[in-house]
């Protein structure tokens, strides 16, 4: 008998084994990290009509990193939402979108100022508790996952 020859693969065929086994592949957090730096959108990239995250000015680096990984948890387009701060009640140039997430009154008070009435009938607005009130208690997060959760399904409909 002879030896089975190896068979040289692509990583497409390598992701659908590893996928087969139930294997996870590990990738170095640095390298992602770095390509996800790349690949991150600014505002003026966003995907027009998808989805804004207003955010009040001067959040915590903690309660902000924990929001990024909550929008990457649901999916593309709201990781890929256009993050917009609020400083002193004051929002300038917002894009038009099909939905908004607002975190805080303040920022939805700015944000029902800054916008005419034709654009906030149409579009789906939710409003969360302020960044600092998330990371501080577990009904703000389980008040966060709702509201993302609502924003997901509204974004989910209008582009079916």
């Amino acid at each position: 008998m002879s030896a089975a020859q190896p068979v040289v693969a692509g990583q497409a065929h390598r992701a659908r084994l590893l996928r087969a086994l139930g294997v996870t592949p590990w990738v170095r957090r640095q390298a992602a990290v770095a390509q996800a730096l790349i690949e991150a959108p600014s505002i003026a990239a966003a995907p027009a009509g998808e989805c804004v995250v207003l955010l009040p000015a001067g959040g915590l680096p903690r309660a902000l990193d924990l929001l990024g990984r909550a929008l990457c948890a649901y999916g593309p387009s709201l990781a890929r939402a256009a993050r917009i701060e609020v400083a002193d009640g004051r929002l300038l140039n917002v894009p038009e979108a099909r939905a908004y997430l607002v975190f805080g009154q303040a920022q939805a008070h700015a944000l029902g100022r800054e916008l005419s009435a034709e654009v906030l009938n149409r579009a789906h607005i939710v409003l969360a508790d302020e960044p600092g009130e998330v990371l501080s208690s577990a009904v703000g997060k389980r008040r966060l996952w709702s509201a993302l959760r609502s924003l997901r399904r509204a974004l989910a409909v209008a582009g079916s």
